[in-house]
């Protein structure tokens, strides 16, 4: 993974409650077994009509959004099967940071696990979010939100900050204790 430190960007404003992991990447596109080429598919029946023609009512379709890499979402986002694929999509379809009010638990550990940062924000200010028209900048380190020049905190654990700031994997924060792993295997030979 890469590490993540600050993202600027103007939001892209998903204006649903709800919404599932079957609706973020829809079953029909799970057949892919690697981690990329899922962007292509994230939200794929509401952006697209019969026959893969763009609706253009669609917020994603929308150019303006085109580069966007900071998502906000309405309560419970990620909800239904617990399916990694989601999040695989929204990461390749450029986002870094999801701004909801709530996540469902496994999707939200799952953002963490794939470099994508969840955050959870009071109603207030996600509504301010949503109202916003300008670029913010979502800062990990100091674990702000910029909006116009005031800064929103946020509350992350940890663990979650330094995978997010070191960009590590499970298999990274394996290795980090490769030493002891090894006098251990050493010490313990049969």
């Amino acid at each position: 993974m890469e590490p993540s430190k600050k993202i600027k960007s103007i939001v892209t404003p998903l204006d649903k409650v709800n919404v599932d992991t079957d609706q973020i990447v829809p079953k029909q596109f799970l057949k892919l077994i690697q981690r990329t080429g899922f962007g292509q598919y994230l939200f794929y029946d509401w952006r697209y009509e019969q026959g893969g023609i763009p609706r253009k009512d669609f917020i994603l379709n929308d150019p303006v959004y085109k580069n966007s890499k900071i998502l906000l979402a309405r309560d419970n986002f990620g909800c239904g099967s617990s399916r990694e694929h989601a999040v695989w999509a929204l990461d390749d379809f450029g986002f870094k940071v999801i701004i909801s009010t709530s996540f469902a638990d496994i999707f939200y550990n799952n953002c963490f696990k794939n470099g994508i940062l969840p955050i959870r924000v009071s109603d207030e200010i996600l509504q301010k979010l949503f109202s916003t028209k300008s670029e913010i900048e979502v800062d990990l380190e100091d674990q702000t939100i910029m909006v116009d020049d005031t800064p929103i905190s946020f509350d992350i654990e940890p663990h979650w900050k330094k995978i997010l700031l070191e960009g590590l994997d499970d298999i990274a924060m394996t290795l980090q204790h490769e030493i002891q792993i090894a006098k251990y295997e050493r010490s313990h030979k049969t």
